[in-house]
């Protein structure tokens, strides 16, 4: 199958649709929480589509091609991966009409779009599984789920014990996928909302479905609407059985956050086990899949960048540019590149706060800088990627882009200390009349000695370039 052409050149940005802005007041619930005020797992602050939409001039400033919007479908809750109606869009966060207008504005904008996939499991209120409360062993439905006995037993405190859940959460009822009609109720919504112009999927949780053929088909049926569509898994250990020509085009790449977040939260980093680590994970996908990874530093799921790295902007930015220089989509989690603060699953949905004298610029403007940097130079889209092991010593990581005879080399000072990197002229290919570019700064390092002299302060990295 096709692989998406635009993914490389992709600057993602992810958006928890609740909490990003505002946009329509008539369409809030009752009981809206105010902007700005704590997040819990069952409050609800009014972002919606149109919110997104008036916020898109935001984003584009920003410099960002690309959206992954968490679950829009009609849902009881303000994470909405619980569905109830898989074709209806949430009436808290809009309706169809308001989706469309958002998706000609994001296209127009050249922009792509792509959405939550949830199908390993729906909500109670989900018409086949509220058919099965109500009729029990006589519903038509039964063999939609995994029931073990009736009554069902999808109330009451505690963990769900008489049918299959996921997690055993009894609001999330797990879909029997060998059920054809299920698989083909399933087929039939991803490729509604692709021929509607979304231009891919996340998937949640897909390996909870633990059968290749079922996404072999749905990746088939979601690339005959549209080849060049973008199917993301969400896989949180490194597994490239799942990036196969007839399966996903690409994994949220955790195991990279993990490994940098690790280096830059122990002091003093294990170089030589973040290198390991990184060399891995280059050597496990293949340059087609590697290329189309989802590059990320945080997510709903987890706690804020910001806050884990206890806000050293030092560590923070040098986290950003890491993940921006290796193959693969960056994607920002909305607030993240203005400082947006946040622990766990509540905390880290929290709305995003629209008072820009509250927002931290220089975060933000380096967030920029790497975004135009990145786009304007095809290197840091395309090049390929290795991994120089000598200079571990140095509490120091060096990668090399490459293309052809351009390079890229991209030194990371992980320690807490003032490094001076020495890069061979022989390395770099260059002679001693020839000069290299620190790119970010728009400097011209010239070689000394036979070598190119690199100081980077602490928590700091650099770009540089030579042709």
């Amino acid at each position: 199958m096709t692989k998406p052409d635009w993914v490389t050149d992709s600057i993602f940005y992810q958006i928890f649709p609740d909490r990003f802005y505002n946009g329509d007041t008539t369409n809030d619930p009752p009981n809206v929480k105010p902007w700005n005020s704590t997040p819990s797992n069952k409050s609800f602050h009014g972002g919606d589509l149109i919110g997104i939409t008036k916020k898109l001039d935001y984003l584009l400033d920003l410099g960002i091609n690309a959206i992954y919007i968490n679950p829009i479908f009609q849902s009881p809750s303000n994470h909405r991966y619980n569905t109830y109606d898989y074709y209806k869009i949430d009436s808290k966060l809009g309706d169809l009409n308001e989706f469309k207008f958002f998706l000609d504005i994001a296209h127009k904008n050249n922009v792509h779009v792509i959405l939550d996939g949830v199908f390993n499991h729906c909500g109670r209120g989900f018409f086949a599984f509220n058919d099965m409360l109500e009729n029990n062993n006589d519903s038509p439905y039964k063999d939609w789920f995994l029931p073990n006995t009736f009554p069902l037993d999808a109330y009451s405190p505690g963990k769900a014990k008489n049918y299959e859940a996921w997690w055993q959460i009894k609001s999330l009822p797990k879909f029997n996928i060998k059920n054809p009609a299920v698989r083909e109720y399933l087929f039939r919504v991803a490729k509604y909302w692709i021929d509607l112009g979304a231009d891919g999927w996340r998937l949640d949780v897909p390996n909870e479905i633990n059968d290749i053929e079922f996404w072999q088909e749905f990746c088939a049926g979601v690339k005959s609407i549209n080849k060049n569509a973008y199917i993301l898994g969400e896989i949180w250990i490194p597994d490239n059985k799942w990036v196969a020509d007839d399966l996903f085009d690409g994994l949220m790449n955790y195991p990279l956050r993990d490994l940098l977040l690790k280096a830059l939260i122990h002091e003093p980093p294990s170089i030589s086990d973040f290198s390991s680590g990184i060399n891995n994970l280059i050597n496990i996908y293949s340059p087609a899949t590697g290329f189309l990874n989802y590059q990320l530093l945080g997510s709903h799921d987890t706690e804020r960048i910001f806050s884990l790295l206890k806000g050293n902007i030092n560590k923070i930015k040098l986290a950003f540019q890491f993940i921006f220089s290796l193959p693969g989509t960056p994607a920002i989690y909305y607030g993240d590149e203005i400082g947006l603060q946040g622990g766990k699953d509540p905390a880290c949905r929290s709305t995003f706060n629209w008072d820009n004298k509250l927002w931290n610029n220089e975060l933000l403007n380096w967030t920029k800088l790497l975004i135009s940097t990145r786009k304007n130079n095809s290197l840091l889209r395309t090049g390929t990627v290795s991994v120089l092991n000598q200079y571990d010593s140095a509490n120091c990581l060096m990668l090399v882009r490459s293309m052809d005879s351009r390079k890229l080399f991209m030194p990371f000072n992980f320690s807490s200390q003032n490094v001076t990197i020495d890069i061979p002229l022989s390395i770099a290919n260059l002679t001693k009349s020839h000069h290299a570019i620190d790119i970010l700064k728009n400097e011209t390092i010239i070689g000394n000695n036979g070598f190119i002299n690199i100081k980077l302060h602490p928590y700091t990295g650099a770009w540089i370039s030579v042709d």
